[in-house]
Order: structure tokens, then C-alpha cells, then sequence
């Protein structure tokens, strides 16, 4: 917009091209039915794990349905980054390495990994091959500027903790675009530097610590520039009142007046200010303003849309250098003035890159101009920034590295580079306003890329004219290619009609009087440069015999002879009209006894008569004495005393005599016309003329002696400046690897946090499974052991380092520990063994090979795994076993049938005189109930002494029946026991039933 330089340009063709990033389609596309969302770049550098952690542990556990999120941070090329696996423990939302042409989605966060370039591109990522060398890239710049140029209005950048400059850059193209931008507040940044010069710029909406800005950008996604409101861009009346209170406010608060801006441009800038306050209503936005200075500032600024770059549109520059800037410097002779004027400047990036094409061309034409640039803008603030000539690294993507060496200086820290002094001299920076304050004159070129584009018609027009009165006649005008002069075909002709650059046709109406007075003026410089031939010789006379030998071509004039200091040696002729005695001390030096309109001249008549080791002459000079003026010329030459005389030692003749009658140029100018009146005016303009050049004379002789006082000190300072831009080179490397270490550091202090956890984690699990372990290297020496371990062999926290088997045990009757160690190191098999301590403890020892994650053998793992109760156990079973084994015999031999059945009858033991008995194999008895073999009759009384022996009740042998498989009753006598559990509950009952006859 307005007094702001070199931008991208809201409705206009000009685009920013990402270099290397080509305009193919992604992978894959977003459908369009798909709801709009924000993409939030985040760039962060040394210290910014902590950064990220805050941010997203803050964002709710429903995420963000209407943002993605992108994480560009500063990462070593050479190492794998864990970057992706930490961001995964602060959010529930999915995180994702970058692969390239990755779409990206909303409620999702995209990491970049190592050693790439990332860029945003029709909604998907691209990852390039890094085009700067380590130690020089700027991966966050590159991303936002992208991001910018892919969303737009849309895009939100966030700078957090880091050391540089990097994100500076891309964050004023994301404003540019009418984007949003946060930084980290830098007093809770580990490193401050990028923060901080992103909040520099001025253009950052708001400062705050990473656990602050989720719910800020929630907010501000509710209230974002294209939501609910209307459209920016409507002129319905009831939109259009509040909106010129709004204008009428700000020029109040600031002084400039906006309401002949174009309109649409200005409201969209009013609504993304009221989308950051969180306002919905233009008439609420009203009282805001109106109580807040503060948000006038910031809408000032957001109108100014005070962003640039050098050399933007390189295109545009290589047009103007090869129509402009070469036939300016083309038509200028040696000393002659070169004005441009560089309206709209900003922060002054198009100045110097148009200051840097002029000494470019001078240099490689051998000339010697006065190059004047004047660069204006009426943002205070970009004026200063601009003034400092201190600019981010991030410059070293737009100016080319020859061009970066050899006009500017890095700073120590490298995270700056300085313009240099031959560049500075050549501009002037200034606060004015293109609309309300007057314009320069005598302009050999004017450059206002994109300001135009941002005024309405009638502030067009009047722009257009303020320029055409500032050029000289051919002057050159450049408006950049977003622009055009169409309609303004009677004040200026196309030069290039692709970069917009046009010519200022001649104005019949410009009246011829300022070309008479340079003629006047050119001939004034002529006649004051005009050196007489003065040489007087006489090595060894006396300064009277000198004075006389100088003046013998000379008679009629008054002189002096005197030293470098201006003291007088010696007098000739009546010098007294010259000189005065002045109040104080009286001295004899001819620099204090001067008359007014003398003194000043000759002390810069002597000065450049030392330096030039000849004769100076100054005509026409006024000299007062007795109450008038008296016309003098004034000749100052320096005086042969020898080839051995230094600087101090060398002696100077001044020689005064009345000027001669001339005719006077400036008379003969105006003489067409002019009386007497005139003539008098005309020679006092020529006089003042005259003491002018004078002066400008004298002002450029000290700019040469101080110029010549600092050659030696120049000529040194490039020696140490070339031998420190390799030190600076070098210095930005190790910096650039410095921040790549604290990153890696940063993940690895996080590493060790997790192997120390981890560590903790397994040294519990060992302790709580109470197997005994000890870790022995490839030379049987221990490396650590458990708390278990010291039960069976008798360690302590000094032994480890010791050889294993210097340490006893405790086992009894196992003496192999050591060969068997062996053993399985030469062979890799496995070892088992059950051995015993003194104390009777079984205990199962186990050796195995120490694996390492390469599968390389560093020694063994012995583990001793307490196996006392099973070992007891297995005992008791085997005297179960063979006591079950003589019971078998028993029921295998005996001639009683012998049954068990539970507390339901079901039986379940069976043996063979059962069998022989009633018919029923074990199998098909097993089963069978109880009941199944009992008459019907008989099943009370069998249920009934079932019942006595659940209660513990003994019953005596009873007679009673059975039936067999085939049907047939068989009367049996019954012995009924029950069998109990370790609790003395009943669980079974086992019979002994004998058959007996019916009449037995």
C-alpha cells in the first residue's frame, strides 16, 4: 500500500516464485468439498523443543479441526532427527515426517526432517535439496514465504526460540498477504535471537510464551478476515460509514489520510485487524479505535504493508539498469549530480539495491558522479530500520554472493549483514509523505514499484503529476509491473513496457529560467577553476629576496609571504586594506588579521594550494573595508624553497590586487530587458553565486582531505576486513553448526531423560521378579548384578570389575561356573542347571549369551531363578507317585469292587474287580452316576448315607443292591468312606462293595 516498497500486491498479477519449487500438481488434491482450513507455520531453532512442548501439550485434546500445523526447526543434515517421535508425546494429533507431495490436512502436525528444504504448493509438500551450503540456510524464510504465496490471507507463522535471524524475512511475506503472525515472548525463549528480530520488524500481531498461543489461535480462527462478515470488498452504504469514521479516526491519531486509498484494499485490512481484536461489527471496531491509540498504530502499520527484499523481480532491476540507469550515467560528465528519488521506501531494500547498480556502473564506466538518492516513506519506524542498514542473513536468498561480499558487512554474530559505507553514502533517508508533502526536483529517475496499485484515481492523478514535475526533462520513472501509466500519455512515453518503465516527455510550459541560471552557475564553476602558471624560485634567499623575485612579473599587487600555518614572514605593498588588527592578544598570522569576506576564502585558497602544489586563484572576491565592499582577486601559490622542504617547512606567496573591469555574465544574461534595478539584481545573484561555489569549493576540499586522512586507515581496514570475512565465513559455519548441536543435544539430553527412565524401568523389573542376575563381559568380569544375586553368591558393589570366578558361592556340590561361562562364550549354546545352597535352597542357574542390538557377543547373562517350592513339590509328587503306585496295585489285585464318586454321584474311579462285577468297563463307567447302578428302591438309603458322610457322620457296613450291565440285581455288602481335602472337607466317597448271596 502506500509508502511501503517492493511488496507482494493484493489483487495484482505480480506472484513470488519459490525458487526450485515447480508449478507441476501435487500428488494428490484436496477435494473442494472439503471445509477451508488455516496452515500454521511454526519455525523454531535452538531451544525450541521446549517451545514446541509447551505449545502443543496447550492445545485442547480435541485438537484443532480447522488447522494443520507445520514444524520447520534447524536440524543437523547428518543426523536422524527424533524431532517427529517427541512432538508424538505432547498431542493426541497425528504427526507426520515429511515425504514430498504429502497433502496436508487439518488436526494434523508435519515435521520436516534433516537436510532438506521444505515448500508449500497447490495444499502439499514439496522437500528440495537445500540450494545454500551448511551453515547458510535459512529453511524457515523459505517455508514462510511459501506458505505465503500457497494461503494467502489465511497463513499463520509463528518465530519461537532460536539464534539467527531465520523466519524474519518469511514473516514479512506472510503480512504481506494479510496473514497472521505470533512470536515467542523472549524472555521465555532459551535463545532470543530469532524472536526478537522477527518482533523488530514491527509487523508481529502478537508476543506471548508457546503455552498462551493455541487458545489465541483458536480465537482468532473463529473471527478470521472471510468468515461470518461481509464481504471486505461491498460499497453498500450502511458498510461504508463506519468504515470513514474508522479513516477519520486514524488520521487524527496519526496524521495521514487514507480515505483515497482504494477502498477494497482498505477494508480488507480493517477486517483482519478487527479478526486479531476478535471484533465482529465495524461500529464495535469504531469505539475500539477511537479508545485504543495503540490499535491505530497497528493499523497504520497493517495499511502500509511495509514489506520488500532486494533486487525483488530481478527482471524489473536488469530492465531498469540497461534503459535507465546506463543512459543517466551516460549523459553525466565527471563530478556532474546523479538525483533519484525512491518514493514509498520502506525499510529501504529497493534503494539500496538501486545504490548498488549505480556504483556497479560507475565503477565498471571509471566515473566519478555525486550520487544523491533520496528514499522517503512516512513510516517512522522502516525510516530508522532503513537509516541502521542492518539487514537479516536471510537477505543471502535474494543478493547475490559476489554481490553480498562485496557491498555488504556480516555482523559478528552473523546473524546480520550491514550495508556498506561506500553504498550508504550514496542514499539519504527521509520521513515524508508522497501525498501531503512537496515533491524532490531535478530527479534523473524516480522507482515507486506497487504504490500505485494501492491509491484510487484521483490520488493516482495527482501522484502521477507530482512526478512529472520532479523529473528532469528525459527523467526515467519505473512503477514495477504490477502498474501501468495508461491515460498518461501527454507526460511520459514507455521505455519497457514489460517492467513498466517510462520516460518524462518535455514540458513546453517549464520555464527557461532555471536552465539560464545553470548556465550561469556552469559558468561561474569554470571561471573559479581557472589556475594561473606560478612558480618562483630562489632555494636559499632570504624571504625579502624571495618576495621580490616572485613579484617581479607582478608590480601592482599586494602580498604576503607566509608559512603552512598562515604566519606572515613578510609584507609587500599597502596591506593594510586587507588586514586588521582584532581585540585580544595581536599576532601576526594572516589567517586572524584577514577582513571580513577575505578571511574564509583564503584559508581555503591556502588549503588547496598545499594540496595541489600550485596556484590558486578566486576572482571577484568582496572585501569589506571603510563601511563598503571593495572587488578583489585573491592569488595564493606556493613558493620553490628547495627539493629537501617537508609539508610544514614549505612557504606560500598570497598576492591581492583590485579586480579588473568585466563585463558581467549575469548582466549579459538578463541584459534582454532588464534596468537598472535589475542589473543590480543580477549581480548581486552572481556574486552570491560566486561565494556559493566558493563555499562548495572549500566544502569539497575538506571531504578530500578527510577522505585522504582515511586512504591509509581504508586501506588497512580492507586488509583486516578481507582476512575477517573469512573469519566470519568460517564464524557462520561453526554457528550454524553450534545451533545444529544444541538441537541434537537437545534431543539427546531428552534421549538420555528416556534411557534413564528406561533404565530405572528395568532395574525395578529385576529387583521385583527376584531372579538373581549378574552381567559378565568376554573376560569374565563382572559388569553389574541384582540385589537376588548376593542369596547365592557372596557380591558386593566393589566387586564389579572383578573376574568372576575370584568370587565364592554359596552353591554346594557346583564347581563348573567358570567352564561352563566359557563354554557357552566359544560355543553360544545355552546352559541349564539345578543347583543348591547350603541353606537348602534349590535354585535354577541359567547362562546365556549378552547380545548386543548389532547381534555382537559381549559376554554372558547368569541368572539364578529360586526353584525351592517347585523342587518340593516335584519331591512330594515323586513319594505321591509311588505311593499311588502301591494303591494301584491294591485296587488292581483286590477281590473287592472298589468305586469314588463325588458329591453328585458322578463316578470317578472305577477298578478291575468293578468290572468283573457289574459288567461295565472303566470307561463307560467313568461316565456313569451312582445312581445308574442302584435299584430304585435302594436310591433313599444310599442318598441318605451319603448325606451322613458329607456331614462327617461314620456309618457302619450296610447290605444293599447293585445292577449290572446286563440288568440282573446283585446284593453286595458296602464299607462307604468319605475322602476329605487338606481342610477336612468332603469332597468324594470311596465303597468296598463284596458280593454276597441272597441267602448268605
Amino acid at each position: 500500500m502506500a509508502d511501503s516498497q517492493g511488496k507482494s500486491t493484493e489483487g495484482s498479477s505480480e506472484s513470488i516464485d519459490v525458487a526450485g519449487v515447480s508449478q507441476s500438481e501435487p500428488a494428490e488434491e484436496a477435494t473442494p468439498e472439503e471445509r477451508p482450513f488455516t496452515v500454521v507455520g511454526i519455525g523454531s531453532s535452538a531451544g525450541g523443543l521446549a517451545a514446541l512442548e509447551e505449545f502443543f501439550s496447550a492445545i485442547p485434546d480435541g485438537g484443532t479441526p480447522d488447522m494443520a500445523f507445520v514444524v520447520v526447526q534447524h536440524l543437523a543434515p547428518d543426523h536422524e532427527s527424533m524431532l517427529t517421535e517427541l512432538v508424538r508425546r505432547f498431542t493426541a494429533m497425528e504427526v507426520f515426517e515429511v515425504e514430498s507431495g504429502m497433502v496436508v490436512r487439518p488436526d494434523c502436525i508435519y515435521v520436516i526432517p534433516p537436510n532438506r528444504d521444505m515448500a508449500l504448493l497447490n495444499g502439499a509438500l514439496q522437500l528440495l535439496e537445500p540450494a545454500a551450503p551448511r551453515g547458510q540456510r535459512l529453511p524457515i524464510d523459505f517455508f514462510f514465504r511459501s506458505l505465503a504465496d500457497d494461503q494467502h490471507e489465511r497463513a499463520i507463522c509463528i518465530v519461537m526460540s532460536g539464534m539467527g535471524s531465520d523466519g524474519t524475512l518469511g514473516l514479512r511475506a506472510v503480512k504481506s498477504e494479510g496473514g497472521m503472525a505470533m512470536a515467542q515472548n523472549p524472555e521465555t525463549t532459551g535463545f532470543n535471537s530469532m524472536p526478537e528480530s522477527a518482533i523488530a520488524t514491527g509487523l508481529v500481531d502478537f508476543v506471548m510464551a508457546p503455552a498462551e498461543m493455541p487458545a489465541k489461535l483458536i480465537a482468532y480462527a473463529a473471527h478470521e478476515p472471510g468468515g461470518s462478515r461481509t464481504d471486505a470488498t461491498s460499497s453498500e452504504p450502511q458498510e461504508d460509514a463506519p468504515r470513514q469514521k474508522v479513516l477519520a479516526i486514524l488520521r487524527m491519531q496519526t496524521g495521514h489520510d487514507f480515505s483515497l486509498y482504494k477502498q477494497s484494499t482498505v477494508a480488507r485490512r480493517i477486517e483482519r485487524r478487527m479478526a486479531v481484536n476478535q471484533i465482529l461489527r465495524v461500529e464495535d471496531y469504531v469505539r475500539y479505535l477511537h479508545a485504543t491509540p495503540a490499535e491505530g498504530k497497528a493499523l497504520f502499520r497493517d495499511l502500509l504493508i511495509g514489506v520488500t527484499s532486494f533486487f525483488r523481480n530481478p527482471e524489473v532491476f536488469t530492465a531498469l539498469h540497461d534503459t535507465a540507469i546506463t543512459r543517466i550515467l551516460a549523459s553525466k560528465s565527471p563530478g556532474d549530480v546523479v538525483r533519484v528519488w525512491v518514493p514509498a521506501c520502506s525499510t529501504g531494500e529497493e534503494a539500496y539495491s538501486i545504490a548498488i547498480l549505480i556504483r556497479e556502473q560507475m565503477d565498471e564506466l571509471g566515473l566519478s558522479l555525486n550520487v544523491k538518492i533520496f528514499a522517503t516513506d512516512i513510516d517512522e519506524r522502516a525510516i530508522l530500520q532503513a537509516r541502521a542498514g542492518a539487514y537479516p542473513a536471510g537477505i543471502a536468498a535474494d543478493v547475490s554472493p559476489e554481490r553480498l561480499a562485496l557491498h555488504f558487512t556480516p555482523e559478528a554474530d552473523g546473524s546480520r549483514f550491514r550495508v556498506k559505507k561506500s553504498i550508504r553514502d550514496l542514499l539519504v533517508f527521509s520521513e515524508q509523505s508522497v501525498i501531503k508533502d512537496p515533491p524532490f526536483s531535478r530527479i534523473d529517475l524516480i522507482s515507486c514499484r506497487n504504490l500505485l496499485i494501492y491509491m484510487g484515481g484521483v490520488l493516482q492523478k495527482r501522484l502521477v503529476s507530482f512526478f512529472h514535475y520532479a523529473l528532469v526533462p528525459g527523467g526515467f520513472l519505473c512503477v514495477g509491473t504490477s502498474e501501468s501509466l495508461d491515460g498518461y500519455d501527454q507526460l511520459f512515453a514507455p521505455v519497457d513496457e514489460t517492467a513498466r518503465i517510462y520516460q518524462r516527455k518535455d514540458d513546453a510550459l517549464v520555464p527557461r529560467l532555471s536552465a539560464e541560471l545553470m548556465a550561469v552557475t556552469r559558468s561561474a564553476r569554470e571561471k573559479a577553476r581557472e589556475v594561473a602558471t606560478f612558480r618562483s624560485t630562489g632555494s636559499g634567499m632570504s624571504p625579502r629576496e624571495l618576495t621580490q623575485m616572485a613579484l617581479l612579473k607582478r608590480m601592482d599587487v599586494v602580498a604576503a609571504l607566509i608559512n603552512a600555518r598562515g604566519d606572515i614572514l613578510y609584507l609587500h605593498g599597502k596591506m593594510g586594506r586587507y588586514l586588521e588588527l582584532s581585540a585580544g592578544s595581536p599576532g601576526l598570522n594572516i589567517l586572524k588579521l584577514a577582513r571580513d569576506g577575505l578571511r574564509f576564502d583564503l584559508a581555503t585558497a591556502l588549503r588547496m594550494a598545499a594540496t595541489q602544489d600550485g596556484v590558486v586563484t578566486k576572482r571577484g572576491l568582496r572585501i569589506k573595508m571603510n563601511g563598503g565592499y571593495t572587488p578583489t582577486d585573491l592569488t595564493v601559490g606556493s613558493v620553490d624553497v628547495g627539493s629537501n622542504a617537508n609539508a610544514e617547512s614549505r612557504l606560500y606567496l598570497v598576492m591581492l590586487e583590485d579586480a579588473h573591469a568585466e563585463v558581467d555574465e549575469a548582466r549579459l544574461v538578463n541584459s534582454h530587458g532588464a534596468g537598472d534595478s535589475a542589473t543590480d539584481t543580477d549581480e548581486r545573484v552572481s556574486q552570491l553565486l560566486k561565494e556559493l561555489e566558493s563555499k562548495e569549493e572549500y566544502l569539497e576540499r575538506a571531504l578530500d582531505d578527510t577522505q585522504s586522512s582515511n586512504e591509509e586507515l581504508q586501506s588497512t581496514n580492507e586488509e583486516l576486513q578481507s582476512t575477517n570475512e573469512e573469519l566470519e565465513t568460517s564464524k557462520e559455519e561453526l554457528q550454524s553448526v553450534n545451533e545444529e548441536i544444541v538441537m541434537v543435544n537437545a534431543e539427546l539430553q531428552q534421549r538420555v531423560s528416556d534411557l534413564s527412565q528406561a533404565n530405572n524401568d528395568i532395574a525395578n523389573l529385576l529387583a521385583g521378579t527376584g531372579i538373581g542376575t549378574v552381567f559378565v563381559d568376554n573376560e569374565l568380569a563382572i559388569q553389574r548384578f541384582t540385589p537376588d544375586a548376593t542369596r547365592v553368591m557372596n557380591l558386593i558393589a566393589t566387586d564389579i570389575g572383578r573376574p568372576i570366578g575370584h568370587i565364592t558361592s554359596n552353591l554346594v556340590g557346583y564347581e563348573s561356573l567358570v567352564a561352563d561361562i566359557l563354554a557357552v562364550l566359544e560355543t553360544l549354546t545355552a546352559r541349564d542347571a539345578e543347583v543348591r545352597t547350603g541353606t537348602g535352597e534349590w535354585y535354577l542357574l541359567r547362562i546365556r549369551p549378552y547380545r548386543t542390538a548389532e547381534n555382537v557377543i559381549e559376554g554372558v547373562v547368569i541368572t539364578f531363578t529360586e526353584i525351592t517350592p517347585l523342587k518340593n513339590a516335584q519331591e512330594a509328587l515323586v513319594a505321591s507317585h509311588s505311593q499311588l503306585r502301591r494303591l494301584a496295585v491294591v485296587l488292581r489285585d483286590a477281590n473287592d469292587a472298589m468305586l469314588v464318586y463325588d458329591s453328585a454321584g458322578d463316578i470317578i474311579a472305577w477298578n478291575p474287580r468293578a468290572t468283573r462285577m457289574y459288567g461295565w468297563t472303566e470307561d463307560e463307567a467313568m461316565s456313569m452316576n451312582v445312581r445308574d447302578i442302584t435299584p430304585e428302591d435302594e436310591r433313599e438309603t444310599g442318598l441318605a448315607a451319603t448325606a451322613k458322610l458329607a456331614q462327617s457322620v461314620a456309618i457302619e457296613p450296610y447290605r444293599t443292591r447293585r445292577v449290572g450291565k446286563d440288568g440282573s440285581e446283585i446284593t453286595v455288602t458296602l464299607t462307604a468312606t468319605a475322602l476329605v481335602d487338606e481342610h477336612g472337607r468332603p469332597y468324594a466317597v470311596a465303597t468296598t462293595e463284596r458280593e454276597v448271596s441272597d441267602h448268605g
